[in-house]
């Protein structure tokens, strides 16, 4: 949102690549990537049901938005000339029932700048948060917290 209350358009002017890919039985199946590169069993976890031999749509998502923040991080940090040695960004995605007789998701991501002060780290984590494009893609439908350690 700008300092006026409206949205900002977080959509690309121009896409660059593009992923793909594929389930197969959704929550007990497997999943592919085009590439062949993912090629994993999908299983509920047990604490909604399953068996938990296999990974979960949660799982990959916590993946791709550790990953994601984690290059945004570098990024902004490199672009001020910060040392982001020994960083890390982990993600932690909860699933639960909403107000809509739906699921909805929260996630937290946990930072750590170990070389750099609190101040300028937080600096960099909320650039970071603007850069990323897991980021811009929940803001406003995903809790996100983000904790720096």
């Amino acid at each position: 949102m700008t300092a006026e209350g409206t949205a900002v358009d977080t959509r690309p002017t121009k896409i660059m690549y593009v992923a793909e890919a594929t389930a197969h039985g959704g929550r007990d199946g497997y999943v592919t990537s085009q590439d062949g590169e993912i090629d994993l069993r999908v299983a509920m976890p047990p604490e909604l049901g399953g068996d938990g031999n296999g990974t979960n749509p949660e799982q990959l998502f916590a993946a791709g938005y550790s990953s994601c923040f984690h290059n945004a991080l570098i990024l902004v940090g490199n672009r001020e000339g910060y040392d982001l040695t020994g960083s890390t960004v982990a993600a932690k995605v909860g699933i639960g029932p909403n107000r809509h007789r739906g699921y909805g998701l929260a996630v937290a991501l946990s930072v750590s700048l170990p070389v750099l002060d609190a101040g300028i780290a937080a600096k960099l984590v909320d650039a970071a948060h603007e850069v990323c494009p897991y980021s811009n893609a929940t803001r406003g439908n995903i809790d996100v917290t983000i904790l720096l350690g």
